[in-house]
């Protein structure tokens, strides 16, 4: 019997890693929320008795029977640090589907996306879900790999958008790009030093499709993510210099798109 290819092999472990990959969410609201999720696979709930009563309807609603732990030593194998609030749900990643559909718009208003060049910082990743949220943004989009994965912290940051905003993580965020030029929408990429201001670009595109690239503070963009957007677009500031974390960024850069769209 010939073996199997090398790639063959590394994609059938991928694909078992991927199916065996759990997350810890912890904090009261992140919990709620996912509990609340039907959507959401739910394997595992460990809750103090205080957290059970305050939870009390949410577990209900998800049917499942919580494990009680002594709040003194918390049986969920979290970091120390976690602010857990007496309350840690096991769950499985959540499925969003394709891009191609989750990008497609309702038809009645212009979709918005946010894609993210190597972002890792999961507190950044959870406060861009959240302003996606606020400002009806179709997803949130970052890479399979040098990206935030769904964690324990991305969730309490995102304070319950995880949940309900879609954050897809595709493989090749220039290939991911294409497809969503090929479905119509203008790839805008946020560069600091970049001659024309968003505002100016977003002027006669209000009913576009409309993609923000951000990179990562520090590195940016990578270049071939610049040559792929359409163009590249800086936020004004009102001094002489200025400078915003890149959940600022996509929450102002939404901001502006919502008010033109």
């Amino acid at each position: 019997m010939s073996k199997k290819p090398k790639w063959v092999v590394e994609k059938e472990r991928s694909r078992k890693a991927a199916a065996a990959e759990t997350v810890w969410l912890f904090g009261l609201h992140a919990v709620r929320d996912a509990l609340m999720n039907d959507r959401r696979e739910k394997l595992r709930l460990i809750v103090t008795r205080n957290a059970a009563d305050k939870l009390a309807d949410a577990i209900a609603h998800s049917g499942m029977t919580p494990e009680e732990s002594d709040p003194r030593k918390f049986a969920a194998p979290l970091d120390p640090q976690s602010v857990h609030q007496g309350a840690a749900l096991e769950v499985k990643p959540l499925n969003w589907g394709r891009l191609e559909d989750v990008a497609m718009g309702d038809g009645e208003k212009a979709p918005r996306v946010i894609l993210l060049d190597r972002v890792t910082d999961p507190h950044n990743v959870g406060a861009i879900l959240r302003s996606a949220e606020v400002f009806g943004a179709r997803a949130v989009i970052g890479t399979l790999h040098h990206s935030a994965p769904e964690t324990g912290a991305l969730a309490k940051t995102a304070s319950g958008a995880l949940e309900r905003q879609p954050y897809l993580r595709e493989r090749n965020l220039a290939d991911a790009m294409v497809k969503l030029r090929d479905m119509g929408y203008l790839l805008l990429g946020l560069d600091g030093e970049a001659d024309v201001s968003l505002d100016d670009a977003l002027k006669g595109n209000e009913n576009r499709a409309l993609a923000l690239v951000l990179g990562a503070e520090g590195p940016g963009l990578r270049q071939k993510t610049k040559e792929t957007c359409d163009q590249l677009v800086r936020i004004d500031f009102a001094g002489a210099f200025g400078s915003l974390n890149v959940s600022n960024a996509a929450a102002v850069s939404l901001y502006a798109a919502t008010r033109q769209g």
